[in-house]
């Protein structure tokens, strides 16, 4: 098979004047704790593009960490990741106050709530028989949706967010 001559300047041609300049850019690697020797991955942003939720297997498990990327340091999450099981796939909510996760202990998959304000979670799936994951917040933080396969194939399910934890703590800041 022989290629024409005119097709390799052509496509360099179409490749530099009709693509978009970011295609010819270096994406941006930052410091201060945002990556690390161990696998990142599952990156989210708050709606405001000041956090960075993502997983990672730093400590030899899978945590998830918050980015601030105004301050560009990490977050610290207090009680949200435990040593007796892995926390993964984390979503934001619009204003990053709450964290929706996959939490992976004793072999099940299940869909939880962290508040940052209160530094506590809430599992939303204990009535849920199967795998879970790829769970996604509103804005507002009010509901949750992810894949569930307890029907016996993949189905989204939809749970509404109650946080009665939270009352004592709806005023103070975060």
């Amino acid at each position: 098979m022989t290629i024409s001559p005119l097709i390799l300047p052509l496509a360099i041609l179409l490749l530099l004047g009709g693509c978009n300049a970011s295609l010819l850019t270096s994406p941006e690697i930052l410091a201060g704790g945002l990556n690390s020797p161990s696998p990142d991955e599952h990156p989210n942003y708050s709606s405001d593009g000041r956090y960075l939720a993502f997983s990672s297997d730093r400590y030899g498990q899978r945590d998830i960490y918050l980015f601030d990327l105004q301050q560009r340091r990490l977050v610290p999450l207090p009680n949200l990741n435990r040593r007796d099981s892995r926390q993964e796939q984390p979503a934001l909510s619009a204003d990053g106050r709450f964290l929706a996760y996959v939490s992976l202990e004793r072999g099940k998959s299940d869909i939880m709530i962290y508040d940052r304000l209160s530094q506590r979670s809430e599992l939303l799936t204990a009535n849920i028989r199967g795998a879970v994951s790829h769970p996604t917040i509103s804005g507002d933080g009010r509901r949750v949706a992810f894949q569930t396969n307890q029907q016996g194939m993949w189905d989204i399910a939809i749970i509404a967010v109650s946080y009665t934890h939270l009352r004592a703590h709806e005023t103070d800041s975060y």
